[in-house]
């Protein structure tokens, strides 16, 4: 890796965690702080050695993240009556979950990227795959491609089908290459050639001769960060790499460097898209990782409720300012993929499946074309955000229309990260919504939420149904600032039954990322019928991942007993373009079981298996899991009476009630055996909880609420 990756912009290197004792157990002291910078909100969670967890919730600054992070740790640390130096020396874990590549790739505000390919494959990265994703929309372009042809420059050299050398390297074509990129103020550069991941010897000499000629920093090895069969693929993930790098690595080495100067005494971790947690310097040549960072940590979270609610089946829906970010646990296992789609940009990196829609408590509501109402899926952000927030903005939102029918009031919002402004709301959706189309604010606003419900319903169904996966036996957990609001509604058409609400829901994602291990995914191509496997080869290839694998995590501070190492293939039918990964049990090279296993799986997603089918492995996988300290939270006092309502107030609860004077309950008031009976509303400090008329809520043991839905 590039020596200049290990220092920032002002030659300061990084540091290296203490290596004197193991990860785990060094860890494991001190206080665990994690920070979630969302679209709206930037959350931090601290928990300390005794399980105790406060949150803090300050509005993000977007055009720079890390303002939004110190504002949280000056928060956390002012409530605690300390300064942030004295907080941040006994914290011995901070983990970061970053929106900044997600944010670069979609606001187009990436680097000027080069590419080099492979004479005849220049425009592969522009064809894709010739597939028309939605086949009913024909006009529908492509986002912009993100390397200009001008700028895709074929290079001679050949590596063939079996990764031998057929044409050697024209290393006049890289010199050529790299002036033009001086010419053309190219800022990165991705190396994507034929047949790379089979034989990465061109893409080495490439990059060396690059490096020789160009004084750039940021080059991409598609055979480094994506070694997979699919020229396409490999070449999308480079480029995107090339493309967020120079922006997040720069960011992530200066918050980096502004936390150790405040006092933090070991390196900050991230977020990856795998769901566990990474070093700056591991992640600093490929934050292509970090695309779904943030959002990854719902498979901590998922697996941290999982054995409060006692149940291995679980459909998380988190709903924030911005979007809906939905994810599911299966058998105690969240799903994982070996490639994710943002915005159309494809990246065949191994990532938690999450689907993700723009339905957030800010999305945007509107009259399209022909007067119709519509819910998103534009976005208001932190700034100026809804229009109660009193920021100068005047279209309407989800939370003006919740503010419209008095299920948020000006009391209590956001942990007092924002206040309210109700006329603000109840004008915005007068002009924008009631007024044009002739109908009562109530109205209106009840239209929003309606619209707003059935495009959660559809995200809930595509992760679930369309997976092959009853929702009927599984709790859904609404979490997020909005999902408490909506999370009864949503259940109820899914016919969930039991709906479940951390005491702290507006925080899920903070909170898993303090329940996420260190991860790091090592692959190789394996082109083999399952047939016919040869085994020693195959055991041969996974203990060189191995081997890979236990060394990072080694250098990173971790003893044998800390780390797991979890093998997997990517199977397919003969003939076919995806494929499915499966785990190998135990790790053991049992090729019937996973085969079996592959055949069952095949079954549950698409219905059917091929009864003589071919089965082919195109390449094999490991997960090198480093141990960090399980999340332990303190047990909360059982009530001592019945629950009392602190208020009543008048809300829409229904199509069928409509209007009626709800009960109001403080969550601080709510503790493991109270009962609420709904239709109530009960304020929390990061989300308010709607129960449907119907519902019965109770507080279970772990103080967290579990919501029976009524039929």
């Amino acid at each position: 890796m590039n020596a200049a990756l290990h220092a920032g912009n002002d030659g300061a290197p990084y540091r290296a965690p203490d290596r004197h004792e193991p990860a785990g157990r060094r860890l494991a002291e001190g206080l665990h702080i994690a920070v979630d910078v969302g679209g709206t909100f930037t959350d931090l969670v601290l928990a300390s050695r005794a399980g105790g967890i406060d949150v803090f919730k300050v509005p993000t600054v977007p055009s720079d993240p890390a303002q939004g992070v110190l504002a949280a740790l000056e928060k956390a640390a002012s409530a605690r009556g300390v300064a942030v130096p004295a907080l941040l020396g006994l914290c011995s874990l901070f983990i970061h979950g970053s929106t900044v590549a997600t944010n670069t790739l979609l606001e187009g505000k990436g680097a000027k990227v080069g590419c080099l390919v492979t004479k005849g494959f220049r425009d592969s990265l522009e064809v894709r795959r010739g597939i028309r994703e939605d086949p009913w929309s024909h006009r529908l372009p492509y986002p912009p491609v993100l390397v200009p042809r001008y700028l895709r420059l074929p290079i001679g050299g050949r590596i063939d089908r079996s990764g031998a050398e057929s044409e050697a390297l024209d290393e006049a074509d890289v010199r050529r290459a790299a002036e033009i990129f001086a010419a053309e103020g190219v800022e990165a550069v991705a190396i994507c050639l034929f047949n790379s991941y089979l034989n990465p010897d061109h893409e080495r000499a490439a990059e060396k001769g690059l490096r020789a000629c160009w004084s750039g920093e940021w080059i991409s090895r598609s055979s480094d960060i994506a070694p997979v069969m699919g020229e396409y693929e490999r070449t999308s993930t480079a480029v995107l790499n090339a493309y967020v790098a120079p922006r997040t690595v720069s960011y992530l080495r200066k918050l980096d460097r502004q936390l150790a100067q405040l006092g933090l005494p070991s390196p900050m971790l991230l977020i990856q898209n795998n769901g566990g947690a990474v070093s700056v310097e591991q992640i600093a040549d490929r934050p292509v990782m970090l695309l779904l960072s943030g959002p990854a940590a719902a498979s901590g979270a998922l697996a941290l409720y999982s054995k409060m609610i006692g149940s291995q089946n679980l459909i998380s829906m988190e709903i924030g300012g911005t979007s809906c970010d939905v994810a599911l646990m299966s058998g105690g296992r969240v799903g994982h993929a070996d490639h994710l789609e943002i915005s159309s940009y494809h990246a065949a990196v191994p990532s938690v499946e999450i689907h993700t829609v723009g339905a957030g408590g800010g999305t945007i509501a509107g009259l399209d074309g022909a007067g119709l109402l519509m819910v998103g899926p534009q976005g208001a952000g932190a700034h100026p955000g809804p229009a109660c927030y009193g920021y100068g903005s005047v279209t309407p939102t989800v939370t003006d229309a919740l503010v419209v029918l008095g299920r948020l009031s000006a009391a209590t919002y956001a942990g007092g990260a924002v206040t309210i402004d109700e006329a603000l709301a109840h004008r915005a959706i007068e002009r924008m919504i009631a007024a044009p189309l002739g109908i009562s604010r109530d109205e209106a606003a009840v239209g929003i939420i309606l619209l707003m419900e059935q495009k959660l319903l559809h995200a809930v169904q595509q992760i679930s149904i369309q997976r092959g996966h009853d929702p009927r036996r599984f709790a859904l957990i609404a979490c997020g600032g909005a999902g408490a609001l909506h999370g009864a509604a949503v259940a109820r058409k899914l016919n969930c039954p039991t709906l479940y609400v951390p005491r702290i829901a507006g925080a899920f994602c903070a909170l898993g990322m303090l329940n996420s291990d260190v991860r790091h995914d090592y692959s190789l191509a394996h082109a083999d019928a399952i047939e016919n496997v040869d085994i020693d080869r195959m055991a041969e290839q996974f203990a060189a991942l191995d081997r890979r694998a236990r060394k990072t995590l080694e250098k990173e501070g971790f003893s044998d007993e800390d780390m797991a190492l979890v093998r997997f293939a990517s199977l397919r039918y003969s003939g076919q373009q995806w494929t499915l990964k499966i785990a190998f049990e135990n790790g053991e090279l049992d090729v019937a079981t996973l085969r079996e296993n592959y055949r069952a799986e095949y079954q549950r997603m698409f219905g059917h298996v091929q009864e003589n089918g071919e089965i082919q492995i195109s390449s094999l996988h490991v997960a090198g899991v480093g141990r960090l300290p399980p999340l332990e939270l303190a047990a909360a006092a059982p009530a001592t009476g019945p629950a009392v309502p602190l208020d009543h107030r008048y809300v829409w609860v229904d199509e069928k009630i409509g209007r009626a004077n709800v009960p109001i309950y403080r969550g601080s008031d709510l503790h493991p055996g109270h009962l609420v009976a709904g239709p109530a509303l009960i304020n929390e400090k990061t989300t308010t909880v709607f129960v449907g008329a119907g519902d019965r809520l109770e507080v279970d043991p772990a103080s967290n609420f579990r919501i029976f839905i009524s039929s």
